[in-house]
């Protein structure tokens, strides 16, 4: 993987952008030789975002197994709990 300081990234991001849009490159920018943030393509972006997804819902799914039937309750009931119409 790639690693670039971000002032030599800042010089030549066009050129990154391309490495990672078209080649499929990932690059690591770093600040005083840590990582700081990566560049990667739309797809891998993506992929990270059906992932986060994915494991919100396995939370949620989780969080409502552990509360049982408590936490069910009729839309109406609760929109009447609530005082809406």
């Amino acid at each position: 993987m790639t690693r670039l300081g971000l002032s030599e990234a800042r010089n030549t991001l066009p050129d990154a952008a391309n490495r990672v849009a078209y080649g499929g490159e990932r690059i690591i920018m770093q600040r005083r030789g840590r990582d700081v943030a990566a560049l990667v393509s739309m797809d891998d972006l993506r992929l990270l975002e059906a992932w986060d997804n994915q494991a919100d819902v396995a939370a949620i799914a989780s969080a409502v197994a552990e509360q049982g039937d408590e936490v069910a309750q009729p839309w109406a009931d609760a929109k009447a709990e609530l005082g809406l119409k």
